[in-house]
């Protein structure tokens, strides 16, 4: 397997995490990991994201990535605070040879049938479907990966714990990416173990 299919295929749900608070982010992670949930997505939405990662590479067991990747500065800053692996809401040339020169593992957003063919004509078949349910949905997402039997999805994007499993259960779906195991701001890390868990038996 590549390496970004093994990493999508270690647990079903890759939290994705708005860390605000460098302080929060270890507990963060020991939670998630405890819980069963060891694929973790930091965005880099906050001026601590990457500070996070830092912290967040620190908890034994954790696999740490860099999301709302835009460009190549965004991803070498990633790599350089410790990122794993890398996923963006969209898919650019510039930030697939960015990825491949720095031989880590890339999750690229796609949205549509187009999208896709020009990941693959990049040498990719991993990639993030984004935003889900703006994009249409289970529906939409079955129609525009069925042409492509080779490709598989980490649908991302208004997913909760109630419709995951029916994402889960798309062949072409290898994991799915969600923000409700860990809300912005949300500090109960007992809690979050106990979401984790109930995720990681998806």
């Amino acid at each position: 397997m590549k390496p970004i299919e093994t990493i999508m295929r270690t647990a079903p749900v890759i939290p994705v995490l708005v860390i605000d608070d460098v302080a929060s982010a270890r507990p963060v992670a020991e939670a998630l990991v405890s819980g069963g949930l060891p694929i973790l997505e930091v965005t880099l939405r906050t001026d601590c994201a990457l500070e996070a990662i830092a912290e967040m590479k620190q908890v034994e067991g954790a696999i740490v990535g860099a999301g709302t990747v835009l460009n190549g500065d965004h991803l070498r800053s990633a790599i350089d605070a410790g990122s794993e692996f890398i996923v963006s809401p969209g898919l650019t040339e510039g930030l697939v040879d960015a990825a491949l020169a720095h031989d880590v593992p890339l999750l690229p957003g796609i949205s549509s049938a187009s999208d896709i063919m020009r990941g693959m004509d990049m040498g990719l078949e991993h990639f993030k479907f984004f935003p889900a349910e703006a994009s249409g949905g289970l529906s939409a997402l079955k129609a525009v990966a069925a042409p492509f039997k080779d490709c598989k999805f980490c649908p991302t994007g208004g997913i909760n714990s109630q419709t995951a499993p029916d994402w889960l259960a798309l062949e072409a779906v290898l994991c799915v990416g969600g923000s409700w195991i860990v809300p912005k701001g949300f500090t109960d890390f007992e809690k979050i173990k106990q979401l984790a868990q109930t995720a990681a038996a998806f």
